[in-house]
């Protein structure tokens, strides 16, 4: 069973979610990712939301509460690759060559 509500807070709304895991689960869960069952969550969603597409960088540094260079550096230690491609590139290529001509 999973329990939300939807919190105010400083920025907009949160959301907390409450998962309801068996003991046994739970021993098994804290002894693979530690005592910080949130945290893994967290990080789950957000590597799992990165290599979907459904998720930027920036979105994913937001849910880890991390800078974009740490949220880069947590997806590189995971081994989820940068979701950066040609067209991607061409584009940051155009905007320097623009901004170094000024």
């Amino acid at each position: 069973m999973v329990e939300r509500s939807i919190l105010a807070s400083g920025k907009g709304k949160r959301m907390d979610v409450i998962i309801h895991i068996p003991k046994g689960i739970e021993e098994q869960l804290e002894a693979a990712f530690g005592r910080d069952l949130a945290q893994a969550a967290r990080e789950a969603l957000a590597i799992e939301g990165y290599r979907t597409e459904r998720l930027s960088l920036g979105q994913v540094a937001e849910l880890l509460g991390v800078s974009t260079i740490e949220a880069d550096r947590f997806l590189k230690e995971r081994q989820v690759p940068l979701l950066y491609t040609i067209d991607d590139f061409e584009r940051d290529r155009k905007a320097l060559k623009s901004a170094l001509a000024e």
